[in-house]
Parts: structure tokens; C-alpha cells; sequence
């Protein structure tokens, strides 16, 4: 059967975007059109957000990646915007100017970016974008960023080694506006270096 759903968020991770305001403070966006190609993140943000704003202005950005019990914190970041005035596109949107305080997290100082890391977060990416764009739609930017550093909580990594265990780490899923975390393992790839 064809159907024309409202979104096409068929299961992807959420993220939460730090990025660096006009004055220099933070701000702080939850996600979910993230991918990766080796060290690129590919990120799908809102044209008239303040997270393509700081982009397009600063390219420095932190991909903060949350476990599933971490999905209320990103829920309360979901219905508010850096924008002042908010955009007429968000009318269901409120404008907040400390939104770390707002999701209840905290932020940590980056190495090798300015917008901060959120130290809740068991994964932490600090990047730098490339590339912003516009989508064909002219609604979305879309991202290339170089990651330059990647943070992991320490019972995240293979002992002795530099991989993250999959066995361990959970992602926060976004489902058609549903958030889930990951089922047992299913089995790995020819091309996994973790068993």
C-alpha cells in the first residue's frame, strides 16, 4: 500500500547539537537526522533554526549523542529555540535562552572547539562543519562536519583498545516521533574488529 506519512523518521539516533551563539554563549538543539562516513558527520538541521544560524556564522559544533535513559532530557529541548523573535515556521516552539539549564544538563568545556560538551552525554563528538547548505526543499541545512575529537565514557571502550563496544553502548533512537533504545544483538558485520 503507498502512504504519505507527515515525516520520514524511520529509526535514526538522536543527537544534541552544542553550537555557539552571536555572544559567545551556548546553545544546545536535539536532532535526528544524523549520519556518519568515517570521521563526517552528515547533520540535517532546520534553515531558520539557531543551530544553522551558528553554523553558518561559527563552524564549531559538538555532536553529543544520549543513551536511551536520557530521552525526558532531550524531550524537554524538543518544544524550544535559540531564535528571538521565534520563527513564524515554529509557532509551537518557545524561545529559550539557557537551555542546558532547561534540559536539566550540564555543560563541560570542549578541547578543540568553543560550544561545550554535554557531560551527560557517554559519547561526544567535537567537529567543525565544512560545508552548510541548503536542502532541495530550501526548509533544511544540511551539514558536513569533520570530527576532530571523539569523547567516550570509559565502560564504552574495548579494553586495550580504541573501539567502542557495541555490546555496550546504547544510542537514543527516534522512531516516527517515538523514542526507543536498541534489542539484543542480532549478529555483526564481516567487517567488525569487536566480537
Amino acid at each position: 500500500m503507498e502512504i504519505k506519512p507527515r515525516i520520514l523518521y524511520f529509526g535514526t539516533p538522536v543527537v544534541l547539537l552544542s553550537t555557539e551563539n552571536d555572544d559567545g554563549s551556548p546553545n544546545l538543539a536535539p536532532m535526528s537526522s544524523a549520519w556518519a562516513l568515517g570521521w563526517t558527520v552528515v547533520l540535517g538541521v532546520g534553515a531558520d533554526g539557531q543551530t544553522a544560524h551558528n553554523l553558518r556564522a561559527r563552524p564549531d559544533v559538538v555532536i553529543n549523542l544520549p543513551g536511551p535513559h536520557q530521552w525526558e532530557a532531550v524531550e524537554r529541548l524538543a518544544p524550544l529555540t535559540g531564535r528571538d523573535p521565534v520563527p513564524a515556521s515554529k509557532p509551537q516552539f518557545r524561545h529559550e535562552r539557557a537551555k542546558f539549564e532547561a534540559a536539566g544538563l550540564t555543560p563541560e568545556p570542549s578541547r578543540q572547539v568553543r560550544p561545550p560538551r554535554v557531560a551527560e552525554c557517554p559519547l561526544q563528538l567535537e567537529a567543525r562543519a565544512a560545508s552548510v547548505q541548503s536542502d532541495i526543499s530550501g526548509m533544511f541545512s544540511i551539514v558536513e562536519a569533520r570530527v576532530l575529537a571523539v569523547h567516550a565514557a570509559p565502560e564504552l571502550v574495548v579494553p586495550g583498545t580504541e573501539h567502542v563496544d557495541p555490546s555496550v553502548w546504547q544510542p537514543l533512537i527516534y522512531n516516527f516521533r517515538h523514542y526507543f533504545g536498541l534489542g539484543a544483538e542480532l549478529g555483526h558485520s564481516f567487517r567488525s574488529e569487536t566480537r
